[in-house]
């Protein structure tokens, strides 16, 4: 086993010692093992800039390794009764719960994100691992006697063999497990390229999941960047991959992996529309929308990013936006009181400051200016402060693209067809949401717009586990999405058995 993560302080108290920087490993057929490459990133703290471990970034051969470790664990995992598959899954559970704050922590460590974020986002991870558990009855098939005179039919769901799952940076750990324990628990056989930005949460989890006692193959680990990725896409051994990233990448990994015969669903970015109606309680709804855009600086597929005011809501969500802005706390995630950390990487605040040099240029105002922000106990750290603009059309480009942190756009609308027109126009469709007092509006609003997962005086359209959560039009390339039921469809093939006995 892998040495214990380096883990954080947790109300003034050390939850373990930190460890030596050191190489972090694969795990492959059920031990962890050196990769064969030798370029390898590093995984900073986004507070200190301290480093905190060096990820290697992949190479062919060691995804190869993690396919035949799969295929040569399928076909005892596919023997495997259903019923015997899931206590597995019982015991990844009860050992996710008993280190819950020790993963919640290191999430909080190598991404940023508040302590309160990353606990909600492990209790997401162990939801779908907790739905897992139901797959002997989420599984079944149907059956119909009689279709024809003395003839009967019936379905059976059979796995397919090895899937992969590639994952992003802003949930660590919950991500992963959208599609591990389904596709496990399904009689497959697993493979995780986590994001090499934020490697320890992923490894922490593979830790329990060692100690839960999954046989060897049946889930394996294998870090990396774009070799790595391409290894997956392309391997003839793997039958199905799941992505979550950004739409230009996400579409990428469709049809490469397409194109090779593979399953597919990729998960695009986002650029989130909350819509908010003159009737609407605007006091909670610029409330519901800070907390939307801001909460994890921004880092979310389902942050609404644009506050699209219709008529007379706009002067007053202006002063109100700013004003709840004005309330979050910028700093370290791990201490108290703290209700925004910083973002991934230097590299990527640079980034979203450009987002914020070229608003101005477009023409937008900016009516809270978060770029001064510097962190008096951490100077080194990759903060920003909460950032919106006003006067901001469609034709921008931070009206467009998404920026993916702290920067709320505030954009008005003369009547309910106008911003409806402004939602359906956009290439992107992940999220929305609609503030209003009137059943008619939400119900128009929910009838005539694309985005998949939509609010009705909620923030954040976050699906629980047993409900689908992807896009529509470039925020999701596939047709079958992650979690809920699509997981088992995605997961498994439908054989239809027709019998006649004589």
């Amino acid at each position: 086993m892998t040495p214990r993560e380096p883990q954080a302080v947790i109300n003034g108290h050390e939850t373990a010692d930190r460890a030596a920087v050191r190489d972090l490993h694969n795990f492959i057929g059920g031990a962890w093992s050196r990769s064969d490459s030798t370029r390898h990133g590093e995984v900073r703290n986004p507070v200190s800039d301290e480093l905190l471990a060096r990820v290697p970034l992949g190479a062919a051969s060691d995804v190869d390794r993690a396919v035949q470790a799969a295929l040569k664990a399928y076909p005892g995992w596919r023997r495997t009764p259903p019923v015997n598959r899931v206590r597995f899954m019982f015991a990844l559970k009860n050992l996710m719960e008993k280190r819950f704050d020790d993963i919640a922590s290191t999430i909080t460590l190598e991404h940023g994100k508040t302590l309160d974020e990353s606990r909600s986002s492990v209790r997401r991870a162990i939801d779908n691992v907790d739905l897992a558990t139901g797959i002997p009855t989420r599984m079944q098939g149907t059956s119909l006697e009689d279709i024809a005179t003395g003839i009967d039919c019936h379905t059976v769901r059979q796995p397919l063999g090895v899937f992969a799952a590639i994952t992003p940076f802003n949930f660590p750990a919950m991500v992963p497990m959208w599609f591990l324990p389904h596709a496990v628990a399904c009689g497959n056989c697993f493979i995780v390229k986590p994001s090499e930005r934020v490697p320890l949460s992923q490894m922490l989890i593979f830790e329990l999941i060692q100690e839960a006692g999954f046989p060897d193959g049946v889930v394996n680990l294998v870090h990396g960047a774009k070799e790595a990725v391409d290894a997956i896409l392309d391997h003839p051994g793997i039958a199905g991959v799941s992505f979550v990233g950004s739409s230009p990448v996400a579409h990428y990994v469709y049809r490469r992996a397409a194109e090779t015969g593979k399953r597919v669903q990729a998960l695009g970015g986002a650029k989130n529309f909350v819509l908010v109606m003159p009737d609407a309680d605007l006091p909670r709804a610029a409330a519901v929308s800070t907390e939307s855009c801001f909460g994890c600086a921004g880092e979310r597929c389902l942050a609404n990013s644009v506050v699209l005011a219709v008529g007379d809501a706009y002067p007053k969500m202006k002063e109100l936006l700013v004003s709840e802005a004005r309330k979050i706390t910028v700093g370290d995630g791990l201490e108290a009181g703290v209700t925004m950390g910083p973002l991934i990487t230097r590299q990527h605040r640079e980034k979203v400051l450009g987002y914020i040099e070229k608003g101005l240029r477009e023409g937008a105002k900016l009516i809270l200016d978060g770029r001064g922000y510097q962190d008096p106990k951490h100077p080194e750290g990759y903060f920003l402060g909460p950032t919106i603009f006003e006067g901001v059309t469609p034709d921008m480009t931070i009206g467009r693209e998404e920026i993916f942190g702290p920067v709320l756009c505030l954009m008005k609308a003369n009547d309910f067809d106008e911003a409806v027109g402004i939602v359906r126009r956009h290439e992107l469709g992940n999220a929305t949401s609609i503030f209003t007092s009137s059943g008619k509006w939400a119900r128009e609003y929910r009838y005539r717009v694309e985005p998949s997962m939509l609010g009705v005086n909620i923030g954040v359209a976050a699906p629980m586990a047993f409900f689908p959560f992807g896009g529509a039009k470039g925020s999701f390339y596939g047709d079958l999405k992650a979690h809920g039921q699509d997981s088992i469809d995605f997961y498994t093939d439908k054989k239809v058995v027709i019998t006649r006995w004589f």
